[in-house]
Formats: C-alpha cells, sequence, structure tokens
C-alpha cells in the first residue's frame, strides 16, 4: 500500500493552521433589537402623530381598537392607519416620516453599544441589527450615523407619484420579525444559539418565543408582562449599554467583577445594579371567597 507523502505533509499543514488560528477565531453571534422603546423613548406613532397635527388619543384610540379587535399583527397598527386611515394617509408623505426620525429621543451610548458588540468583547463578533415594525424611513432617520442603513429592517411601502403611500411592501411586525431573523440566520450561516434578541413589547414576543425555542438570547427591556414573562432576562435602563450585562453573563460567561471593569474601561461606573424578583399576587380571605361562593350558589 502506498501512502502519498505530500498528502500527509499537506494535511499535517492544514492541521497546524487551524491550531494556530483557533486562538483568533471570533465566535459569531447576531444582535438583533426592537427600536420604539428598546432603542429609542417614545413611540414612533405618536411622534408622527403629533408632526401630523392630530391629536395622540385620536391615536391612541385608534390603535387601542384594533389591538382589541385583533385587526393586525401586533404593532402593524401604524402601518395600517399609514395605508387606510384618511386622517394619515392623505397627509403622509416620506419626509415626514424622515423628520419624525429625527425628533424621536433616543436612548443613551447606541453607537458605543454597536461598536461594542461588533468589536470590543474579546473572542466574540456580534453582528448588530434592528427590526422595527415602524416605518422604516423612521428608523434609519433616527439611527443616521448610528447604525449603517443596511443593517435597519423596518415596514416598507411603495410611494407613488403624487408622493402619497400606495402599497405595504413588507411588515416587519410580529411574525415578520420572525421571517426577517430567519433570513439573517441563513444569510450568516448562524443558529438560533447564536441568536439574542431584544425588545419591550407585544410586538417582539413571537421573535422571543423562537429565539428561546432555539436557546439563544432573549432580553425584555421593560417590565410589559407579555415580554417580561418570556424573555431570558429584563434588563431596566435609560443606557442602551445595559444590554450589554446579560450578554456578557450569558454568552461570555463573565462575573460581575469583571463586567463593572469591563464597563469602567469604558468610561463608565456601575453605580447600582438591583437585581429583583417580583411576584404578583392577588389574595383574597378564605372566609370572603366562601362567602362569595355561597353568595353565587344562591343567587344560581
Amino acid at each position: 500500500m502506498q501512502i502519498n507523502r505530500e498528502f500527509i505533509i499537506a494535511a499535517a499543514a492544514e492541521a497546524i493552521l487551524v491550531i494556530d488560528m483557533g486562538e483568533t477565531i471570533l465566535k459569531q453571534y447576531l444582535f438583533a433589537s426592537d427600536f420604539d422603546q428598546t432603542l429609542s423613548f417614545n413611540d414612533s406613532g405618536l411622534v408622527l402623530t403629533e408632526l401630523l397635527g392630530i391629536p395622540v388619543e385620536e391615536f391612541q384610540e385608534k390603535t387601542s381598537g384594533m389591538a382589541q379587535l385583533n385587526l393586525v399583527q401586533q404593532g402593524a397598527e401604524l402601518a395600517y392607519l399609514l395605508l387606510h386611515d384618511p386622517a394619515f394617509s392623505s397627509r403622509v408623505r416620506r419626509h415626514h416620516l424622515i423628520e419624525t426620525g429625527k425628533r424621536i429621543p433616543l436612548k443613551e451610548n447606541i453607537e458605543l453599544l454597536y461598536r461594542t458588540l461588533r468589536e470590543g468583547i474579546p473572542g466574540y463578533e456580534f453582528d448588530f441589527y434592528v427590526l422595527s415594525a415602524a416605518p422604516v424611513e423612521i428608523v434609519q432617520s433616527a439611527l443616521e450615523g448610528i447604525v449603517p442603513s443596511d443593517h435597519i429592517y423596518g415596514t416598507e411601502f411603495q410611494w407613488g407619484a403624487s408622493g402619497a403611500i400606495e402599497r405595504l411592501i413588507r411588515c416587519t411586525a410580529g411574525y415578520g420579525k420572525v421571517t426577517r431573523i430567519m433570513q439573517l440566520q441563513a444569510e450568516r450561516s448562524i443558529g438560533l444559539d447564536h441568536v439574542v434578541y431584544s425588545g419591550d413589547g407585544s410586538s417582539d414576543m413571537n421573535a422571543m418565543l423562537h429565539v428561546n425555542e432555539g436557546d439563544g438570547l432573549t432580553i425584555a427591556v421593560s417590565e410589559s408582562r407579555c415580554v417580561s414573562q418570556i424573555a431570558k432576562r429584563t434588563v431596566l435602563s435609560e443606557n442602551a449599554l445595559s444590554v450589554l450585562v446579560p450578554i456578557l453573563e450569558e454568552v461570555a460567561h463573565w462575573g460581575q467583577p469583571q463586567i463593572r471593569r469591563f464597563f469602567e474601561s469604558h468610561g463608565f461606573l456601575v453605580q447600582e445594579w438591583a437585581r429583583m424578583r417580583t411576584d404578583v399576587l392577588t389574595l383574597r380571605s378564605s372566609a370572603a371567597a366562601q362567602s362569595l361562593s355561597t353568595m353565587t350558589a344562591e343567587a344560581e
């Protein structure tokens, strides 16, 4: 049996190369974040409503009515109004959406969060994407110079020659966020266990359930029960960098002292770090419960 010595030498050299490179290979992750009240403080729809001179109460009444009727996917209420409500569809032009984005107050240090996730955590690299139910023009305008526009996915419309919206192309709300995550996974060959999703409300539930199913990390940034009961971690802060804490703990497996030193190296002191578990209970005395049961039985 003849052995090809050149093949053995080449294979050995390749093995050595893999070993040498092993120390520098980065673990690739996908970080996907909601926008409204996750990276910002205000709802895009409210800001647009004020810009158009429409009473905020009117907007809130219409969106809550749609939510109760389950008329659209959760988070797609604004898209529906822009398409079908004359108060919005007759007025809104692309420049209104761009101006709305410029008026939205953002959380602190989003740009630093983007850079840190890209190259600031030794051994790890996170591709940062924003998935929002808000019109993509609003989100791109708000995050201009912070997050690249091609890393932002929002609701897309087709605009007519008159400047008005003609039709909906794609809505990134509810399950629409799941399809975007799956698309990004396929493009980057990343498993769900290497996906981190951050959100604040009902429009994020499907995405969080999807990521949880694949053993990824989900982070709620509000106390809203619809997401805080689904997310693996909840972080409350006005600083966008706060989502690094569960990432460093759950993904990089750092302890609190190392995380504190990490923040200090970037010029931040962790002034308060409180962990709480909240149990919400409704208690009634057994006597009152028995009395109510008796009254119900007599009424029947």
